[in-house]
């Protein structure tokens, strides 16, 4: 069975060596983490002076690749399930052969090719201690692979069983978004200790070498003194690590595959809920609130949005700290917009072939897609001014509040009519959903990829005048001039806002059965 996973697996590799756009984005992704893993690799093996400022090093950089497995699916929404579980669920197989099967298919493909010449480094830097540690470094690369991977398929597995209940769902976003945040803090504190890691022998190089990603370098460290015997206990204590978490990904497995997940529960009249009683009833009002309660129940949706919003909302602090001073805290409000817009690109392919209903009925364009725009609008835009109108003055720049205050309206507006005018332009099919909102996050293609990055430059783009103003405000010293640039924000936000609602009605109204066969799950 396991030949047979490895076999599918390779089909359905070499089929996206070949075609369009998958092939684009095979190519793209294979190359840039050659060039990551190559760069990794030269900087244990030279970037040193002594062994023991190697090992850290490599000890720090194994932290890094390990930090990528682990927030990479939940950073960017999605993880590689090209065998998904729910498709053998009727094979005469039991979980463990499953996991087994599935487990050695993951290390087919660039991803641990790449990983592992980035490890590989490691056997760079043992070389001049002889062929003895080299053996060593080899088992710990190949065993370090084994760990980082096995670990990426647990804690996604986690989350994705934790979001099969409404309260695991919300327990499940929170802490995706906290390991998310993981990634800045970590990522700060080994950009700001790396050139010390060189000289560093104290509590950092055994912090390093205490934690499981530099349990490898640091038997290397041991067989270069001699002692193989004690350099084979970190590999022994890896090997055991990720057999562990091979356990622990199968029973995950188990409860993915025998667990439905929670009912939605009996719809009762009660006369109307809160959304009810404040949109008004109209069919730009339905649609409001179908889509706000979509958000709200919609594992996948919870899952693409969520953890962005509270990562912009964080971000800047960790950059103010990194820049040395660089305030970009007021502007947390704009983080949030700005990858709240970046994460919501896709909405009717979110939907799927559900899109048929606003077809057939006449004139539901409109609506559609102005109730969608005004729905997201709802939902980035209470935290974004939250945080513009309190952080300035918390953090003691009251100054700032003009740039803050004045520039959110602009981002706020194109990322409304950006998230439409890219949803009907730019959309793309989600595979089926089957459990874990992780799984997978569809196939955009480079060109529609690229899209996305432009709706963020233009965000920046529209702000020009109102950057402008404040800039020429500032120089003079006129606070009211400053202040003058809000109602130009306020008026350029709402124009892009109806320049991108006007397109993309028109696109779905001109193009719809093209669009319902683009989001068509293949």
């Amino acid at each position: 069975m396991v030949g047979v996973l490895i076999r599918m697996r390779l089909v359905i590799t070499r089929r996206h060596m070949r075609e369009g756009r998958a092939a684009l984005n095979f190519w793209m992704g294979s190359i840039f983490g050659l060039i990551a893993a190559g760069i990794t690799a030269v900087l244990i093996a030279t970037a040193h002076e002594t062994l023991h400022g190697g090992v850290t090093i490599a000890a720090a950089l194994f932290a890094a690749w390990t930090l990528g497995w682990i927030c990479g699916p939940v950073l960017t929404g999605s993880s590689d399930e090209t065998l998904q579980p729910e498709q053998f669920r009727l094979l005469p197989l039991t979980t463990r052969q499953l996991a087994y099967g599935l487990a050695a298919a993951a290390f087919i493909g660039p991803a641990p090719i790449v990983n592992l010449i980035a490890f590989g480094g490691l056997v760079l830097l043992a070389a001049p201690e002889g062929l003895g540690p080299m053996g060593i470094a080899a088992m710990g690369a190949v065993l370090q692979l084994l760990f980082v991977v096995m670990l990426s398929r647990v804690v996604v597995a986690w989350l994705g069983a934790a979001m099969r209940s409404r309260r695991g769902r919300d327990l499940g976003v929170l802490f995706a978004a906290l390991i998310g945040l993981a990634y800045y803090p970590l990522n700060l504190l080994i950009g700001t200790l790396g050139p010390k890691l060189d000289s560093d022998t104290g509590g950092l190089s055994v912090a390093l070498r205490a934690v499981p990603s530099g349990w490898a370098p640091y038997s290397v460290e041991l067989a270069s003194r001699g002692s193989y015997l004690l350099a084979l206990l970190p590999l022994a204590g890896l090997a055991l690590l990720a057999v562990l978490l091979w356990q622990a990904w199968a029973l995950l497995l188990g409860r993915r595959l025998t667990t439905p997940p929670a009912p939605a529960g009996q719809i009762v009249n009660t006369g109307g809920g809160l959304l009810d009683r404040v949109i008004p009833a109209t069919p730009v009002g339905a649609m409001v609130t179908k889509e706000l309660r979509t958000w709200w129940r919609d594992g996948r949706r919870r899952a693409a949005l969520l953890p962005l919003l509270l990562v912009g909302f964080v971000l800047p602090f960790f950059l103010s700290i990194r820049a040395d001073g660089v305030q970009t805290v007021p502007f947390s409000g704009a983080f949030v917009v700005w990858l709240a817009t970046m994460s919501s690109t896709n909405l009717y392919g979110f939907d799927g072939t559900a899109v048929w209903q606003t077809l057939v009925i006449p004139g539901a364009a409109r609506p559609d897609v102005r109730g969608r725009a005004y729905a997201w609008l709802l939902l980035v835009g209470p935290v974004s001014v939250l945080a513009t109108l309190i952080l300035p003055g918390a953090t003691g720049h009251a100054e700032m509040y003009p740039w803050a205050v004045s520039t959110l309206p602009v981002l706020l507006g194109v990322g409304a009519g950006g998230v439409v005018f890219l949803s009907t332009h730019a959309a793309f099919a989600l595979p089926p959903q089957r459990g874990n909102p992780f799984a997978g996050n569809g196939n955009p293609g480079c060109a529609k990829v690229l899209m996305q990055f432009v709706v963020g430059i233009v965000q920046l783009l529209a702000s020009a005048p109102v950057l402008a103003m404040l800039g020429v405000g500032a120089a003079l010293h006129n606070s009211l001039l400053q202040w003058a640039a809000l109602p130009v924000g306020l008026l350029i936000g709402v124009a892009a806002t109806a320049i991108g609602i006007r397109q993309a009605t028109l696109r779905l109204e001109s193009r719809g059965p093209e669009l319902l066969a683009e989001v068509k799950p293949r």
